[in-house]
């Protein structure tokens, strides 16, 4: 239910601007979590962001948005190197329930819609809900033909090779099976072997993994199955897709017949009947929970009569047969003995508490993320407090409560300059993280930037890719990207290092010479200043023609010149948050040292946008969807070059819209105000036509 108190008194607008917020919100965290398998935020907190969003859509259901999360699974898969595999039948993901409250409504909402009197049998299976990854095992005749990952529940990858080195799943099944039966489960990493892998990961100097659900969806997610054959995974089965025949009439007679295949299932699967007995499974499989030898975090009821599921059918995502009783964060007490700044790679400032240890849900824990100085000073905590910290799955923590109290003492200093390299650390307005404008000079994000600069988008240079970037830091051959120009006096060096011979170090020092007159808006990309992103470092560019000018009007803006703000605020795409940004960056010495000897290497020539005739000269063109051929910078540069304004948005002064797939809302209001739309083959034939 909706809390009236949280949506009764919101407008329109706000309702409208809080599900925008949420839904780029839950995209980025779903993002993280199914396609690069590297979380920012724990389970809960993810949760407490899609409930909140299933409140105001409940509240306004009116303003609830095309690209809207309650009807999204997964992740989709675009960019994964997997081949793509076509569900026959979707994978769906599952709704949560969180209290006792929650599942008498699940039960009472699947007597409504079966019309059931409250007195009529109506049984539910339960099991443990393992933290896996979703998997379809698609066998024919009992032979396993594919693997897929369940990607948006439409379209998954292809990881057949993979799951032939996971002992648990037979690639015959036992006995006599039907002409086609998907088995879907979960794979998943025991916890011994989770920490086996993350300590072999660390002395390798490799990367650990956040907790066992995404060492599980990383190891079987390679493009090498000699990866995954190395790795410890499992896996259990819970149900199925497509099949020619289902061989039983209840969910029970199902799972069992999957066990006598040979596919192993939950060890707590069972038949539970009334809420009474549903409740009391949950309490016993969550007492255990600490003792099992995997993760899990919650129970998962389903309807047992397989022709009661075929009636209840499903919403958007989710089946109305069957729910997810999440367990809540396990909490322990321990003392904060000390807080550690770290510096990322884009230079936020992230504090971190290092704890007297502590065991909590069977995990023995050292360290705790406190996220921002903000949440430092909303829990008052200090080195020596008494805290209650809370695990959700992820290795690293967080704190609940500060025990100690806000007593009299000094609160802690938090940095106001980067531990790393000195320089001036700083949250811009509307912000809550501290981030080092050290940039280039710093040394926790130097190599990051350093690959950004030689990337595909920036200066393209050929024979410089991550592990190369990694070796001559190492070697003390590259600190910032002037050093790229200067390779060439390293040549013999380069030849004594294994794997290069004359021809790749020829490559790769002829590549470095071909950008010594760079396209000044790559060059500018390239250095990674916050906010200066493709599109603003021509917008820029196309404005002011050289990168010395940007430079003397970005110093003028932060000393107060309004001129010279309002001169790059009337740049069409560029902000006051990004000419705050080019200020911060040309304020610090070092970035000035950095920059200087840049331009000692290389002359970027006047940046001069060379445009021909066309039929969208002059005309504003707005890109919507996926664009399948080309990159969205691309096309946009390709508008420029034809004499066309590429804007973001759609309006009346839009004369073009160029929409790809997942096209939403830009085409309704495309075709709302009556605007010419053509698709990416169209838009090809006219860049071609203008040569």
């Amino acid at each position: 239910m909706a809390d009236k108190d949280a949506t009764g008194a919101m407008t329109e607008a706000d309702a409208a601007n809080e599900l925008m917020r949420l839904a780029r919100q839950i995209a980025h965290h779903n993002r993280l979590y199914h396609a690069e398998d590297d979380p920012e935020i724990s389970d809960p907190e993810f949760d407490a962001l899609v409930r909140r969003n299933a409140e105001l859509e409940a509240a306004f259901p009116h303003l609830v948005r095309p690209d809207s999360p309650s009807s999204g699974v997964g992740f989709e898969v675009a960019a994964s190197p997997l081949s793509k595999v076509q569900h026959e039948v979707r994978m769906m993901s599952l709704d949560n329930a969180f209290s006792d409250d929650e599942v008498a409504e699940f039960v009472a909402r699947v007597r409504r819609f079966l019309s059931l009197p409250d007195d009529a049998p109506l049984d539910f299976t339960a099991e443990d809900k393992i933290d896996g990854l979703s998997c379809s095992l698609r066998y024919e005749n009992g032979v396993l033909v594919r693997a897929a990952t369940r990607g948006d529940g439409q379209v998954g990858e292809d990881v057949t090779p993979n799951v032939a080195h996971i002992a648990d799943i037979p690639q015959r099944l036992n006995g006599t099976a039907p002409a086609v039966f998907e088995v879907r489960g979960e794979v998943y990493m025991a916890r011994a072997d989770f920490a086996a892998l993350n300590a072999a990961q660390e002395e390798a100097g490799g990367k650990l993994f956040a907790n066992p659900r995404n060492a599980a969806a990383g190891s079987l997610r390679q493009k090498d199955a000699s990866v995954t054959a190395r790795r410890q995974l499992k896996f259990w089965a819970h149900g199925w897709g497509a099949a020619s025949d289902v061989p039983g009439e209840t969910q029970v007679e199902i799972v069992q017949q999957m066990r006598a295949w040979g596919l192993p299932v939950s060890p707590f699967f069972s038949r539970v009947s009334g809420l009474v007995e549903m409740v009391g499974r949950y309490e016993e499989i969550g007492a255990a929970r600490a003792e099992l030898p995997y993760e899990i975090d919650g129970v998962v009821y389903k309807v047992d009569r397989i022709d009661y599921q075929q009636r209840l059918g499903f919403v958007a995502k989710s089946p109305r047969w069957a729910i997810a009783r999440k367990f809540p964060a396990e909490q322990a007490e321990t003392t904060l003995e000390s807080i550690d700044i770290q510096v990322g790679r884009t230079g936020k400032l992230t504090p971190v508490g290092r704890l007297a240890p502590v065991l909590v849900g069977g995990v023995t824990v050292t360290n705790v993320t406190l996220h921002n100085r903000d949440e430092i000073a909303r829990l008052g905590v200090r080195p020596g407090d008494r805290v209650i910290i809370q695990r959700a799955g992820d290795v690293i923590p967080q704190v609940v409560k500060n025990l100690t109290g806000k007593v009299e003492r000094p609160p802690f200093p938090f940095p106001d300059h980067c531990p790393q390299c000195g320089s001036e650390a700083v949250a811009e307005e509307g912000e809550v993280d501290v981030r080092c404008t050290g940039g280039l000079i710093c040394p926790a994000q130097r190599t990051e930037r350093l690959k950004h600069f030689v990337s595909r988008g920036a200066l393209d240079i050929d024979g410089l890719g991550e592990k190369t970037i990694d070796q001559f830091f190492a070697l003390g051959w590259l600190e910032s990207p002037a050093d790229i120009f200067r390779l060439k006096t390293r040549k013999d060096a380069i030849l004594g290092l294994e794997g290069w011979q004359d021809k790749s170090v020829e490559k790769l020092l002829a590549s470095v010479e071909n950008r010594r007159q760079p396209d000044a808006a790559r060059l500018l990309f390239g250095l990674g200043i916050r906010h200066v992103g493709a599109v603003t470092a021509r917008d820029l560019l196309r404005h002011l023609h050289e990168l010395p000018v940007l430079r003397d009007l970005a110093l003028k803006a932060r000393e107060g010149d309004e001129e010279a703000a309002r001169e790059l605020t009337d740049i069409d795409g560029v902000g006051p948050v990004v000419v705050e940004a080019l200020g911060d960056f040309f304020h610090e010495d070092h970035n000035v040292k950095v920059w200087d000897d840049l331009l000692n290497e290389v002359s970027p020539p006047p940046y001069v946008v060379e445009t021909s005739d066309s039929p969208v000269t002059g005309k504003t063109v707005v890109f919507t969807g996926k664009l399948e051929t080309m990159s969205r910078d691309e096309a946009k540069a390709q508008a420029e070059r034809l004499g066309a304004k590429a804007a973001g948005t759609v309006s009346a002064k839009t004369d073009l819209v160029v929409a790809g797939p997942g096209a939403g809302s830009k085409l309704k209001k495309a075709a709302d105000l009556a605007i010419e739309v053509i698709d990416e083959a169209a838009w090809a034939q006219i860049v071609a036509a203008a040569g």
